[in-house]
């Protein structure tokens, strides 16, 4: 069933998978034919309107599609992500919303062999595969690798778009435009595109935002670190993280207003401003009371003893305490059998007074704790309700059962990485995963997306494999 005019009739009922909610449509011949325009177009069904497209999609083949592709418990199900983002951020967002169901494709650039994470091997790992940081971020992921300098590979990005529904991109400002695949470009194709940008410092600052720079730049190196340790840059790329969830977070609500006004947008996070937005108490403590956060090691500012870590008989048993409370204090005090610890008069009694003795109060409880066993001092402050935890390695962190519905399997049962989804409770949970493919092979599914997506044939793909358009596996 070809969705042309000669099908069309006035008056005709129309109920359209398209919407994803089955609404029905009593439309004149004229509407109808504005509407699937708008409709039909940005979802591969017609011919879209750019030079090579060859987007003739049947409604069968949409179906499929939407319905039958083995990701029809997925939310996303049926939706095209394309990906021009490298790094951690964009592709972070990108395995989200394939956990939820959309088909990401990650278009790699032809002049850098493709991501750049796929060459920043840890020592000693094995560089015949995917790099351990290439396979945090890009599990279940469609590889085309392109020569966006070329005007036949951008007309390929065209022809990807032209049925997308988001796009990630992470350009320095200017350079998507110099490349001509900026939002302006692309939503001139597909009116309906959500696209989705991130930059370092904003869309008018032209510098490159990197997760180390921006840790320094918006507080958190100064506040990390001993007193006399000097800044300390957290050793994962929190920045690029934080950045992600804001750019999640803007797309969804994209996609939420687009099924009420049919209307794409652009959207867009910064590295900068996200890092800010997250600096909660320690931002308020300067807005309202001038104080600047000063290095603490893990100690908490304005509650003790939380945050603090304390080591047992064994050095490499450390715990952490979190007491938020004078009932938790006395309890921890009982435990250690320092009772005296919490009565009053002793100075530390609330937690007022144990901040400002703070330094007074911690080597009597790093003695205390010194002669306990990790495991049975844990044990018995659970009883009695006082927040602590053991200091994990990494190896110790996915021996915790929690930790188990996160890791991704391959078909050998073989970790790859990590789920980006860590929610519970709807069929888009954890609790609920769908399978994810390992991670792409630079230019892996060239062809398959120029065949099946672009609708390119044979001969016209080794010409452009010839011409250096393209780079196959």
């Amino acid at each position: 069933w070809r969705l042309n005019k000669t099908f069309i009739v006035s008056k005709v009922h129309l109920i359209f998978a398209i919407t994803g909610f089955g609404k029905e449509f009593q439309l004149n011949e004229s509407r109808t034919m504005s509407f699937l325009h708008r409709k039909c177009v940005p979802l591969g069904f017609a011919c879209a309107k750019t030079r090579g497209c060859r987007l003739k999609r049947t409604r069968q083949q949409y179906l499929h599609r939407r319905f039958f592709s083995g990701d029809s418990l997925g939310i996303m199900s049926g939706m095209r992500v394309v990906e021009l983002a490298n790094v951690l951020a964009g592709p972070s967002c990108g395995q989200f919303l394939r956990e939820l169901g959309a088909e990401v494709i990650k278009v790699e650039n032809t002049m850098t062999r493709g991501d750049v994470t796929r060459t920043w091997f840890i020592a000693g790992e094995n560089k015949e595969s995917e790099s351990a940081y290439f396979s945090a971020v890009n599990s279940g992921k469609k590889s085309i690798a392109l020569n966006l300098k070329e005007e036949a590979g951008r007309q390929i990005l065209y022809d990807i778009v032209s049925s997308a529904d988001v796009v990630l991109a992470s350009y320095k400002p200017g350079d998507a435009q110099k490349l001509k695949v900026d939002s302006e470009t692309m939503r001139k194709l597909n009116s309906k595109l959500v696209y989705a940008e991130i930059t370092g410092y904003g869309q008018q600052v032209q510098r490159a935002g990197y997760d180390a720079i921006i840790q320094a730049e918006s507080g958190f190196m100064y506040m990390n670190g001993e007193p006399d340790s000097g800044p300390t840059k957290i050793p994962v790329a929190l920045m690029d993280i934080l950045t992600a969830h804001q750019l999640k977070e803007a797309i969804l609500v994209s996609l939420w207003r687009r099924e009420k006004t049919g209307e794409g947008s652009c959207v867009h996070a910064s590295l900068l401003q996200s890092a800010i937005s997250s600096l909660a108490n320690q931002a308020s403590g300067f807005l309202l009371r001038g104080k600047i956060p000063q290095r603490i090691g893990s100690d908490h500012p304005s509650i003790v003893p939380y945050g603090t870590v304390f080591e047992t008989v064994l050095d490499t048993e450390p715990i952490v305490l979190a007491v938020g409370s004078d009932k938790q204090f006395k309890n921890l005090c009982s435990v250690l059998k320092v009772p005296d610890l919490s009565h009053i008069g002793s100075g530390f009694e609330t937690n007022i007074l144990r901040v400002k003795n703070r330094n007074t109060l911690k080597p009597i409880l790093a003695d205390a704790i010194k002669k306990w066993n990790r495991k049975d001092l844990l044990m018995e402050l659970e009883t009695l309700s006082v927040p602590a935890g053991a200091v994990n390695n990494m190896e110790a962190v996915f021996e915790q059962e929690q930790a188990d519905p996160l890791v991704l399997l391959d078909e050998a049962g073989s970790r790859m990485g990590l789920r980006q989804v860590a929610f519970t409770g709807s069929p888009e949970g954890i609790n609920h995963p769908l399978s994810l493919s390992k991670p792409p092979r630079y230019g892996e599914h060239t062809k398959e997306i120029l065949r099946n997506i672009a609708g390119y044939s044979e001969e016209r793909i080794k010409q452009l494999e010839k011409e250096s358009v393209i780079e196959v596996e």
